[in-house]
């Protein structure tokens, strides 16, 4: 495999890993402490992350709870979450804030599977920008006379199986947790 295809792979690579940590942070109806990561407190004037603040935990199937090494930062985790767009109202009682998913109604369902979706196609739209990329190299390595025709074709066909693959992947998946979304 040579290095242009190497570069396609590994953007390809990194797409998909960009949307399994989106996957991953979709409120599926279960407590998830994945969904607080993109939540950041203005810990002394440095936005910070959760679970660095703060023990997370899965305390029961739908309940997450977050205990905060110190306690003087209690407020500022429950204000950052409540402005955040996670959509739950978290219950402090002192020295713990717990997170209480309610269960998703049909329509949130469908709702939550419309935007796996968007996110899936995001993800294609990347890997086919990354597969223009590799060809128009390709096409500049021709025109330049460092590969044949031949080779041209054959690279271009390299890059689009590679391409599928990953779009194939993408829809594994959507499609697995479009199911886990639906099954709850």
């Amino acid at each position: 495999m040579d290095e242009i295809m190497k570069k396609a792979e590994s953007k390809m690579d990194k797409t998909i890993a960009g949307l399994q940590d989106e996957y991953a942070c979709v409120r599926a109806g279960r407590a998830n402490p994945a969904v607080l990561e993109k939540i950041h407190v203005d810990y002394y004037g440095v936005p910070t992350a959760i679970n660095q603040m703060a023990a997370v935990s899965v305390s029961e199937a739908r309940i997450l709870q977050i205990q905060p090494w110190d306690i003087s930062t209690l407020h500022m985790i429950e204000k950052a979450i409540q402005i955040s767009d996670l959509g739950i109202n978290p219950q402090n009682d002192g020295r713990i804030i717990r997170l209480v998913f309610p269960p998703l109604t049909e329509e949130r369902r469908k709702e939550l599977v419309k935007d796996l979706t968007k996110y899936a196609e995001e993800a294609k739209v990347a890997f086919r920008t990354a597969r223009r990329d590799a060809i128009e190299k390709y096409k500049a390595q021709k025109k330049n006379g460092e590969i044949t025709e031949d080779d041209l074709k054959e690279s271009e066909k390299d890059i689009q199986k590679l391409t599928d693959k990953f779009c194939k992947q993408a829809d594994e998946l959507c499609a697995k947790k479009e199911k886990e979304i639906m099954e709850i």
